[in-house]
C-alpha cells in the first residue's frame, strides 16, 4: 500500500488546495521566506575570500580561520534543536525577531573583533541567532501553505539558500577589496535588521495559540525521538540531508580542484560558484511544475537519480582534474539537488503541521550534520581531490536513493 504522506500530498496537489487559513502566495511572502532562509548560508561563506586579510589583521594563520566555520556550523546545528520546539510552544514571531536581534549582536562583535577568540565568539553568537531564521522559514511556510503551494514556496526558498553560498564569495571579495574584511559583517547585520523590520511590519503570527504544543524538556526529547523513528519523516529527511552533504562536499573540495589543480584565480573560483546558482535556480523553478504533472515523490526520485548520475560521471574520470568533465558532473548533481531538496523537504514536513517548528529544526540539524560530514569526507579521503569528491557525492546520492525508496515502499500509517 502506498505511503499515506505521499498519497496525501499527491491528492492535495490534484485538488488545487494551496493555502492554509486562506493565506495566498504573494511575492512579499516569498521574498520574506527566501531572505530568512538565505541569510544563514550567506553569513557562512561571505568571509571565505577574506581569510588572508583576517589572518593578517588578527595575527593568525589563515588556515586556522577554518574554526570560524566549524564553530558556526556546530552552534547553528544545536541551536536549531532548541528554536524549533520554542516556536511550536510560543509562536514564530518572537523567535524570529529575537534570533535576528541576537544575530545582529554577533555581527557587531565580529565586525569589531581584535582577536581570534573574539571573532569565534561572535561567530557562535551569529549562528545561535540566525539558526532561528533558517529553521522557521520552513516552519512558517508549512504554517501558511500545503500541497503544491508548499512545494512551490520551498522550491524558491531552497533556491535562495543555494544562491547565497554561490554568490557570497564574490560579494565578500568585493567588500574586502573596497572596505576591508569587517564590511562583510556590517552588511549581514544590516540585512538582518531589514529582514526583522520587514517581518515585523508585514507578517502576522502564523502559528496561532490553538495549534501550539505545550512542550516540556522531556516532551521535546520524546517528540524528537518519535520523529527519528517515524518513517514518514526520517526517510525523506535523510534523503534531503545526504544530498545536502554532497553539495557541501563540492563547496569544500572545489577550491583545491579548481585553484590548485586547474589554476583558477580567486575571481574565477567565485564566478564558477556563481554560475552553479543558475543550475539550482532552473531546477527549483521546474520542481513544482514537474511535481504538479508527475507527483512530488516521482520527481524527487528522479532528482536523486540525477545526483547519483553526477557522482558516477565524476567517478568515471578516474580522479583526473578535467574541467569539462568536472563541470558536467557538478551541473547534473546540482540540477538533481535542486529538484529533490524542496520536494523532499515538503514530503518530510507535510504530516507534521502541528509540529512544523520541531520537525523543521530536526531536519535542519540533520542537514548541518551531513553538510559537515560531506565537507570533511571530501577533504579527508586519501584519494586525489576529484576522486574524493566523486566518492562522497556518489555515496551520498546512493544512500539518499535507498532512504527515499524505503519511504515509497513503507506501509501506510
Amino acid at each position: 500500500m502506498r505511503n499515506t504522506a505521499l498519497s496525501t500530498m499527491e491528492q492535495t496537489a490534484d485538488s488545487g488546495v494551496d493555502a492554509v487559513g486562506g493565506r495566498r502566495l504573494t511575492a512579499g511572502v516569498l521574498a520574506l521566506l527566501a531572505g530568512l532562509a538565505a541569510i544563514g548560508t550567506l553569513s557562512t561563506t561571505i568571509i571565505l575570500p577574506s581569510f588572508s586579510s583576517i589572518g593578517a589583521s588578527l595575527g593568525v594563520n589563515a588556515r586556522d580561520l577554518g574554526l570560524t566555520l566549524s564553530s558556526f556550523f556546530m552552534a547553528f546545528a544545536v541551536g536549531q534543536l532548541v528554536v524549533g520546539p520554542l516556536s511550536d510552544r510560543f509562536g514564530r514571531r518572537l523567535p524570529v525577531l529575537g534570533g535576528l536581534a541576537v544575530f545582529l549582536i554577533g555581527s557587531a562583535v565580529c565586525a569589531s573583533a581584535d582577536s581570534m577568540t573574539v571573532l569565534i565568539l561572535g561567530r557562535v553568537v551569529q549562528a545561535l541567532g540566525v539558526c532561528a531564521a533558517s529553521v522557521l522559514s520552513r516552519a512558517i511556510a508549512r504554517d501558511l501553505f500545503d500541497g503544491e503551494a508548499l512545494a512551490r514556496v520551498l522550491a524558491l526558498t531552497m533556491v535562495a539558500m543555494a544562491a547565497a553560498p554561490g554568490f557570497s564569495p564574490l560579494l565578500g571579495g568585493a567588500l574586502d577589496a573596497l572596505f576591508g574584511w569587517r564590511a562583510a559583517f556590517v552588511l549581514v547585520g544590516v540585512m538582518a535588521a531589514l529582514l526583522a523590520a520587514f517581518y515585523a511590519l508585514g507578517t502576522g503570527e502564523t502559528h496561532p495559540p490553538d495549534r501550539r504544543s505545550a512542550w516540556t524538556p522531556s516532551a521535546v526529547g520524546s517528540a524528537y525521538g518519535r520523529l527519528l523513528t517515524d518513517r514518514r519523516f526520517i526517510l525523506p529527511a535523510l534523503s534531503v540531508s545526504l544530498v545536502i552533504g554532497g553539495l557541501y562536499a563540492f563547496f569544500g573540495a572545489a577550491p583545491a580542484i579548481l585553484m590548485t589543480a586547474l589554476g583558477f584565480s580567486p575571481l574565477q573560483l567565485g564566478l564558477f560558484f556563481a554560475a552553479t546558482v543558475f543550475v539550482v535556480f532552473g531546477a527549483g523553478l521546474l520542481a513544482p511544475r514537474l511535481a504538479h504533472r508527475w507527483t512530488a515523490p516521482r520527481v524527487a526520485t528522479a532528482g536523486i537519480l540525477l545526483c547519483l548520475a553526477g557522482g558516477v560521471i565524476l567517478l568515471g574520470g578516474g580522479g583526473t582534474a578535467d574541467l569539462t568533465l568536472f563541470t558536467v558532473a557538478i551541473a547534473v548533481f546540482l540540477f538533481g539537488m535542486g529538484l529533490v531538496n524542496p520536494l523532499g523537504t515538503a514530503i518530510a514536513l507535510h504530516p507534521f503541521g502541528r509540529q512544523a517548528g520541531l520537525a523543521s529544526a530536526l531536519l535542519g540539524f540533520l542537514q548541518m550534520v551531513c553538510a559537515a560530514a560531506g565537507a570533511a569526507l571530501a577533504t579527508a579521503l586519501p584519494q586525489p581531490p576529484v576522486g574524493a569528491l566523486a566518492i562522497t557525492m556518489a555515496g551520498a546520492a546512493a544512500l539518499s536513493l535507498l532512504a527515499f525508496l524505503g519511504l515509497r515502499a513503507s506501509p501506510a500509517r
